[in-house]
């Protein structure tokens, strides 16, 4: 079956505009246009879009999905498979928060009780969960499987004021880094501050610490285009500035 831009529109749930934006970066050309002008869209161009939905339902960039679906590599049958794995991953997530959060209402209404662990579990699953889709490969090879089982379980364990505290030193980290970013100096009080704060930080699901491995994930930060990407998202050059700081910290 064919459809014209507003049909399409209409079946998929996007705009019109969305059709033509999406034609006019080259993400999702229409088969044809027919007699009268119109941008006509055939079953292979539904089956790109819905590609396209699902990826950005992912929070994909335009940029990237336009890389990836014009691929000649590119496997539909491989993708639909991926985005099963990635909702059902995101379901489970949900399902934790979902009972955590009716286990929280048992408790205001008096029909249960629920340990001060338990009221963030959810959260603290979901972190352990982002973290091993983002980085646990290379991690794991760093690190080793035990030393970050021991680090997730570390996490899952923490306390509700351990998790207070964990996340307060998150935000430390990054407003002070931004300031001491400014200084340009990565040996300077403000940035030796960050690496301390930093050191604080990862005692919270490391069992050990060591100057190497702190080093080592420092340099991970600049190496690994992802980890870069996390802390340069704000100013280019963070992930460095942070890098060097830690290096000088750690004596390393």
């Amino acid at each position: 079956m064919e459809y014209t831009v507003q049909k399409l529109a209409k079946l998929a749930g996007v705009s019109n505009r969305t059709l033509r934006y999406y034609d006019q970066i080259g993400i999702l050309k229409p088969a044809r246009i027919n007699s009268s002008g119109y941008r006509i869209y055939g079953e292979k161009e539904i089956d790109q879009l819905q590609q396209i939905l699902f990826y950005r339902e992912l929070g994909v960039s335009l940029q990237i999905i336009k890389e990836i679906i014009i691929s000649p590599g590119f496997d539909y049958r491989k993708a639909l498979e991926e985005h099963h794995k990635t909702l059902l991953e995101q379901k489970e997530r949900l399902d934790v928060l979902i009972a955590n959060v009716e286990k929280t209402i048992g408790l205001k209404e008096g029909r249960n009780t629920m340990s001060d662990r338990e009221k963030f579990e959810g959260f603290k699953k979901r972190v352990v969960e982002e973290n091993e889709k983002k980085y646990g490969k290379e991690i794991r090879e760093k690190y080793g499987e035990d030393t970050i089982d021991k680090s997730n379980a570390k996490m899952m364990n923490m306390t509700e004021e351990q998790y207070r505290d964990f996340k307060k030193l998150e935000e430390e980290i990054s407003s002070t880094l931004a300031e001491a970013f400014q200084s340009g100096d990565p040996a300077g009080p403000l940035a030796q501050k960050v690496a301390d704060l930093h050191k604080q930080w990862l005692s919270y699901t490391w069992n050990q610490y060591s100057k190497a491995a702190h080093a080592g994930l420092a340099q991970m930060y600049v190496e690994d285009e992802r980890f870069r990407a996390y802390y340069d998202k704000e100013q280019p050059g963070i992930a460095e500035f942070l890098r060097d700081a830690i290096l000088i910290y750690t004596g390393m």
